[in-house]
C-alpha cells in the first residue's frame, strides 16, 4: 500500500527538513511519498524540501490552508495513495507517530483518524487557545453528531475512499469542515493520542487567533447549512411564523371585538411581515434541499472520478 504524506507549508525553512527527515519510511509491503504544499514561501522552504527528496507543489500566491489541503488530497490520489497523512511543517506534531496514526485505517477500523492532542500530551498551549479549541470542538460535535476530543488537530490520516469523498470549500481552514462532511457522508472517524510540542516562533499559516476563531465558526455553520438546509430553513421559517402569530394575536382579538385594528396597526403590520418571511423561509428550505440533492449527485460523480485518478 502506498502512503502519501502531505505537508502544507509557508516559510517553514527552519523545520521542514526535520519534519521530512523524521517521517518513517515504509517496509517491504509499502512505499512512502512526501508532498510539500508550498504556499508562496519566500524563504526557500520549497528548495529545502526538494533537497530532502520531497515533491514540492508551489503556489505563486497564498491560497490558504483549506485550498492547499484539498490540493494535497488530489495530488495524493493521483500518486495512487492508499493512505494519506496530513501533518504540519512546524514540528509541533511528531512524524514518528505516523505509524500509530494510520494503524486503524490499515486494520480497516476507520476511514479517518485524528491525532488528538487532548487525549495525548501537550507541551504548551495558551489558555485562550486551549479554551477556543474546546469550544470549537464542542460546536463541531453538536452539529456533526460526533464525540471527538480535538476537532482542530492538523495531524490526520485518510483512507483512499475518505480522501476521494472529501471536497473542501473553505480557503482559510479545513479541519472542522472535514469532520462535518465525513460525518454526513457516513465515514468512520476515530482518534488516537499524540504528542503536541511547543512551536518554534509564531504560526505562519494562522497569524491571528481571533481571525481564525471567526473563520472557523463561519466555516462550521456554512458547512452544516450545506448538509442540513431543510432543517435549518424550516426551523427558521417556523420560528418567524410563530413569532408573527404571537405578535398578531392582540390585533386579531381587537379586530374580532371591534371590527378594526387601528390601535395595534404597527403590530399587525409586523405580524404580517414575519408570517410572510416565515413562509418564504419554508420555500427556501425546499429549494435548498433540492440543491443539496443535486450536490450529492455531483459529489458522487466526483468521488468515482477521483477514486481512480491513478489508473
Amino acid at each position: 500500500m502506498k502512503e502519501v504524506v502531505i505537508i502544507p507549508a509557508h516559510n517553514e525553512r527552519e523545520t521542514i527538513a526535520e519534519v521530512i527527515g523524521k517521517i518513517p519510511r515504509a517496509d517491504d509491503n509499502a512505499t512512502v511519498d512526501v508532498v510539500v504544499l508550498d504556499d508562496a514561501s519566500d524563504d526557500g522552504t520549497g528548495e529545502v524540501a526538494e533537497a530532502q527528496g520531497a515533491k514540492v507543489l508551489r503556489s505563486r500566491k497564498r491560497l490558504g490552508l483549506g485550498r492547499q489541503f484539498q490540493k494535497g488530497l488530489d495530488e495524493a490520489l493521483r500518486l495512487g495513495a492508499g493512505v494519506v497523512v496530513n501533518i504540519d511543517a512546524d514540528m509541533q506534531y511528531d512524524p514518528r507517530q505516523i505509524p500509530e496514526l494510520i494503524e486503524p485505517i490499515i486494520r480497516g477500523e476507520a476511514d479517518i483518524v485524528l491525532g488528538s492532542r487532548f487525549a495525548g500530551s501537550i507541551e504548551h498551549m495558551r489558555p485562550t487557545k486551549r479554551l477556543g479549541n474546546r469550544l470549537l470542538t464542542f460546536l463541531v460535535n453538536r452539529l456533526s453528531g460526533t464525540s471527538l476530543s480535538d476537532a482542530q488537530t492538523g495531524f490526520r490520516a485518510f483512507s483512499r475512499e475518505a480522501a476521494a469523498r472529501i471536497n473542501v470549500l473553505s480557503s482559510y481552514t479545513y479541519t472542522q469542515e472535514v469532520i462535518i462532511q465525513a460525518s454526513y457522508k457516513g465515514l468512520k472517524i476515530v482518534e488516537v493520542p499524540i504528542t503536541f510540542r511547543t512551536r518554534r516562533g509564531k504560526s505562519r499559516l494562522i497569524s491571528s487567533l481571533s481571525e481564525y476563531a471567526f473563520e472557523a465558526v463561519l466555516t462550521v455553520l456554512l458547512t452544516y447549512l450545506n448538509y442540513r438546509p431543510l432543517r435549518v430553513f424550516s426551523l427558521l421559517g417556523l420560528a418567524l411564523g410563530l413569532l408573527g402569530l404571537a405578535i398578531g394575536s392582540r390585533p386579531m382579538i381587537q379586530y374580532v371585538v371591534t371590527g378594526h385594528v387601528s390601535p395595534y396597526l404597527p403590530s399587525a403590520l409586523l405580524s404580517a411581515l414575519l408570517i410572510l418571511l416565515g413562509f418564504m423561509m419554508l420555500v427556501v428550505a425546499v429549494l435548498a434541499e433540492m440543491t443539496r440533492s443535486n450536490r450529492k449527485f455531483i459529489e458522487d460523480l466526483l468521488f468515482r472520478e477521483k477514486y481512480r485518478l491513478d489508473d
